[in-house]
């Protein structure tokens, strides 16, 4: 099976595309800028929405369902929110078409009879539509805390787009909840993105740091936004999810308040939190190679792929009889297995096809495996042939999964970590950034300080760590004092 996928050393960017296209994962649409998601790419996000859901819900959060349109007015009721998404709002003015009797892709236009009194835009993100029915819903303290998730499409009118990574509609899930005083919602904020930590890390094997954005890099219309940060293999830096300490801004836009214990009447402190189908690109890129996808068991689609071997009918027979007994012993264990019987390929081509789309185990069963009563194991990490006995497969099989799983962050750790620099001047920083990676700097935090930085280098503040230790000295472009040092990185 030739791959013909671009090597990474060749071109980063062509080697992502060229994996996710033939792979399976995507495709493109016919609308510019979007995307189709193929069934692996599909079952890959199913995968995350049922892990992520569970952890959701075992911290007392429910799922809803708000609509897609939202009147244009509630976009503008907070002003630090309307500036961040106006150029990015798909805008719907009219209901229906009418025929204009020209021919061709002009023969259809708005009819004028049916616009829209208030026009309405497309969900770039839901916090206006929500906390308008937060303030329907909330009258007492006892109605708070009020925890709500809810898996929807979004829509942002991008002008360079990338599949998965950047495209004008996506697929999140956008958690919005309402609290009693702003301790509980800073808590409620901090323990959405360790929920996020946690899926990077223990799910996806991506190493991620946590801290909160700058001034100008936080969400539009929160007091604080908390990130989980990761690198890349071309050393460049994605965001992977945040999560938003709103205050009390969009409580007061909409009038959201519970009358206290006490009787008297107060607005509600938000907060809000959100991943997308952005992590599937995070997973191509921290892991894939130049063979195609290394899909972390926890979340592939398929764990272990079964190829029987055979050179004529009868060994065909024993062969796939032995692999379909394997498959019911794996799955009776809970493992994601599937055999490939086809006769029509042969088996350097199944072994590629798996390789391509990473699935992390692949067990053959040829004539000579059951002579010796074993399969023989191939892990997508090492691609080293290694025979195990037939007997107790599926313990063998877990126990494989297990370390497939640790040795992938793991090595994305020590990736991540021989990509890090600290750095003490400026003709370091710049170098350091050129090279790619994570660079640690002292920074005074100046927003001006922060754009003339991204100017001259690319390089933004990607997060400032929970963990950074006090470390005083002069910030990187001005030499005034600076407390820490922030991480920088180019970004995608």
């Amino acid at each position: 099976m030739a791959k013909d996928i671009t090597p990474r050393a060749t071109d980063y960017a062509r080697w992502y595309t060229d994996v996710v296209n033939k792979s399976k994962l995507a495709d493109y649409s016919p609308v510019k800028g979007c995307m189709v998601i193929r069934p692996h790419g599909y079952s890959l996000w199913e995968n995350m929405q049922q892990s992520l859901d569970r952890m959701f819900k075992d911290t007392g959060h429910v799922n809803a369902y708000f609509p897609l349109f939202i009147p244009k007015s509630f976009l503008a009721k907070e002003a630090e929110h309307v500036e961040g998404f106006a150029k990015e709002c798909a805008i719907i003015t009219h209901t229906r078409l009418v025929a204009t009797g020209k021919e061709g892709a002009s023969a259809l236009a708005p009819d004028p009879e049916s616009k829209l009194e208030e026009e309405l835009v497309v969900r770039p993100t839901s916090e206006t539509i929500i906390y308008s029915m937060f303030a329907k819903w909330i009258q007492s303290y006892r109605d708070l805390p009020l925890l709500m998730n809810q898996w929807a499409n979004v829509v942002r009118w991008e002008m360079r787009t990338r599949l998965f990574l950047r495209t004008t509609e996506f697929l999140w899930q956008e958690g919005h909840t309402a609290h009693a005083s702003h301790e509980e919602a800073i808590a409620e904020a901090r323990q959405m993105l360790e929920v996020y930590r946690t899926f990077a890390e223990d799910f996806l094997a991506v190493p991620v740091l946590t801290g909160t954005k700058t001034e100008s890099e936080k969400f539009a219309g929160a007091l604080t936004t908390y990130c989980i940060e990761a690198l890349m293999q071309d050393g460049k830096a994605l965001q992977a999810g945040t999560s938003h300490d709103l205050g009390q801004n969009f409580a007061r836009a909409f009038d959201v308040k519970y009358q206290s214990a006490e009787g008297t009447w107060e607005h509600t402190w938000n907060t809000s939190w959100g991943v997308s189908t952005r992590l599937i690109g995070a997973l191509v890129m921290c892991h894939g190679d130049d063979d195609g996808l290394v899909l972390p068991p926890k979340i592939a689609p398929i764990q272990a792929i079964i190829i029987p071997i055979w050179r004529n009918d009868e060994q065909r027979r024993q062969t796939v009889d032995a692999g379909r007994q394997v498959l019911q012993e794996l799955q009776n264990a809970g493992i994601k297995a599937t055999i490939d019987e086809r006769d029509n390929v042969n088996p350097g081509f199944k072994y590629a096809e798996a390789e391509l789309q990473g699935v992390p185990l692949r067990l053959e069963v040829g004539p000579r495996d059951l002579e010796a009563d074993t399969i023989m194991t191939v892990s997508r990490i090492e691609r080293k042939k290694t025979p195990v006995s037939r007997h107790g497969i599926a313990e063998t099989v877990l126990t494989m999964l297990h370390g497939f799983q640790t040795e992938l962050f793991e090595r994305a750790c020590d990736r991540r970590d021989k990509a890090t620099k600290d750095v003490e001047t400026w003709e370091e920083f710049v170098e350091a950034i050129d090279a790619g990676g994570f660079v640690r700097a002292r920074f005074n935090e100046d927003p001006e300080v922060e754009k003339q930085i991204q100017a001259e280098t690319k390089a933004t503040v990607r997060v400032i760590p929970f963990d950074a230790p006090e470390d005083p000295g002069p910030c990187i472009k001005t030499a005034q004092p600076a407390t820490h040092r922030v991480v920088f990185a180019k970004a995608y």
